[in-house]
């Protein structure tokens, strides 16, 4: 059975807050949708999507988002903070209408800032796949911890190709201890690519790895005035395989 590619990217949309400090969420999704859409995507991965003060309510409009980039909004009550919030915490997916759901989940992440991740499990083809979006800590000490425990979660779910994606807000390319395989249990690797800030990136801190070695291809940040604009971080595109 030949390979199948899936085509992901992830953004930290700042909760609408461009780097010119204004908050215009429709802005938002207009750079997405000139940026994005013309990837053909199958999966989609948004963090700081929603406020960041309970209720946790909704920014963007994600119908719009899923019906200019032909994705389904994962509109699902167990992955979402509260019935005014569109995810959990800001993180939302979307995926390809081709990928089937197996399981959701909510990961709660420690830390004296409330963290978190979603977990998706799809099928396409009959080969099942894990996609992990999560917004990790500031703190260096925080994000291994905060690792070790999706660590422990992928050790009690079946195996399969682990895709995780999203801010990991971790400077160095090789990732340090909270990247590591005796740590995490697996090991996640990928390439980098400078994401923040949006208007001079320097720093890799938005990722997409994957727990099959080699496996993610054709990684970019996605560059543009408009995205600049938009975002104090540029969204990150890559082709993930599966085998």
């Amino acid at each position: 059975m030949p390979a199948e590619q899936l085509r992901c990217a992830t953004w930290n949309v700042h909760r609408a807050k461009g780097s010119d400090g204004r908050v215009d969420p429709g802005r938002v999704v207009e750079a997405m949708d000139h940026a994005l859409t013309p990837l053909d995507l199958d999966v989609l991965a948004l963090q700081e999507a929603d406020e960041e003060r309970p209720p946790h309510a909704g920014i963007l409009d994600v119908r719009e988002i899923a019906a200019r980039t032909k994705l389904t909004y994962i509109d699902d009550p167990a992955l979402r903070w509260g019935p005014d919030s569109d995810g959990f915490l800001g993180t939302i997916l979307f995926i390809s209408p081709s990928l089937r759901r197996m399981q959701a989940d909510v990961i709660d992440l420690p830390g004296h800032c409330h963290r978190g991740a979603v977990s998706f499990e799809v099928t396409s083809d009959k080969r099942p796949v894990r996609l992990i979006s999560t917004h990790l800590s500031l703190s260096q000490p925080l994000r291994i911890i905060q690792m070790r425990v999706i660590g422990q979660y992928l050790r009690r779910r079946p195996p399969m190709q682990t895709i995780l994606l999203g801010d990991l807000n971790e400077w160095r390319p090789w990732g340090g201890l909270m990247l590591n395989r005796r740590l995490l249990g697996t090991a996640l690797r990928g390439p980098v690519c400078r994401s923040f800030p949006s208007t001079r990136p320097i720093l890799p801190l938005d990722r997409i790895l994957t727990d099959a070695p080699g496996e993610v291809r054709q990684l970019r940040a996605v560059a543009s005035a408009e995205v600049a604009r938009a975002s104090d971080h540029l969204p990150l595109a890559a082709t993930v395989t599966v085998p």
